[in-house]
């Protein structure tokens, strides 16, 4: 990890920049009940992890002393704050293996139409072979039942079940349209490694990461749909590229030394009302 240089005044712009990405959490959380107070205690928590993992003394690990006067955290805090820091971060069962049977759904040949789409597949090995949904959960995991998985996927909105009992994807990623615990462990791994991409840029580290995106005002409401329906096709299509290359990848990699990189591939799109008060 490359060394990050702390300046004694922070820039008037990342001010501005922090204040402008604060919006949308803080709106977020006082719909979930969670006031000021409430996020100060969290961000104390925050602000120590990121001294003690980001902020490392060449001759060891840093401080107490440290931590509290980079962060501003009181001492006595700090202490505490490093024993809690053990707290897992993993992800739902769902998401963890559902991820990977969509990935291998949309990337195995098996699994995919001429267009490189994900087939409806027979819900049972009895009907459809390999070609099934038992077979495909079979391929990923044999700890857990495939009709297990498919209740949970029908709960969450991910997946259907037709008149043929066949089940069909219903994105090409795992996007849980119910199941609230789901969706917030998305929320932040989305948004912390876009995140943590960004803050890797503006520190000036190398290399860069990809992070691009482009926008415009002065839309009609027609034209943003256009533009959505364009972006969702484009977007899928790339994700299933990298997708495929990944799963490939990964396969070769696990025999070998130094596996120990993890990567993450997003897009996203947004709409709303012009800021400067609309169009004309």
């Amino acid at each position: 990890m490359e060394q990050v240089t702390v300046r004694l005044t922070p820039p008037p712009a990342l001010i501005q920049a922090v204040r402008r990405l604060l919006r949308p959490l803080a709106r977020a959380l006082m719909a979930f009940g969670v006031n000021y107070p409430a996020f100060a205690n969290l961000a104390k928590g925050v602000f120590v992890e990121a001294a003690v993992g980001d902020f490392r003394e060449e001759g060891g690990p840093i401080t107490d002393s440290q931590v509290s006067l980079l962060s501003g955290v009181h001492r006595r805090e700090v202490k505490r704050l490093r024993e809690e820091m053990r707290g897992s971060h993993a992800a739902p069962v769902a998401v963890s293996l559902g991820a990977q049977i969509v990935a291998r759904w949309c990337a195995d040949p098996r699994f995919m139409d001429a267009q490189r789409h994900p087939l409806p597949l027979a819900r049972l090995a009895s009907q459809g072979g390999d070609v099934s949904f038992e077979r495909l959960v079979a391929g990923v995991s044999k700890d857990i039942r495939p009709r297990a998985v498919l209740d949970e996927w029908l709960r969450l909105g991910v997946a259907r079940l037709d008149d043929e009992d066949r089940v069909h994807l219903l994105e090409t990623a795992f996007i849980p349209v119910q199941g609230f615990d789901e969706k917030a462990f998305y929320f932040g791994k989305g948004l912390h490694d876009h995140m943590a991409a960004a803050t890797h840029n503006v520190l000036g580290l190398h290399p860069p990461f990809l992070d691009r995106m482009t926008y415009y005002d002065g839309l009609r409401p027609e034209s943003v749909e256009l533009l959505r329906q364009l972006a969702r096709e484009l977007a899928a299509r790339s994700l299933q590229e990298v997708n495929a290359k990944a799963l490939e990848l990964q396969a070769a990699d696990s025999a070998r030394e130094g596996a120990n990189r993890r990567v993450t591939f997003g897009t996203y799109f947004y709409a709303t009302e012009d800021e400067r008060g609309g169009g004309k």
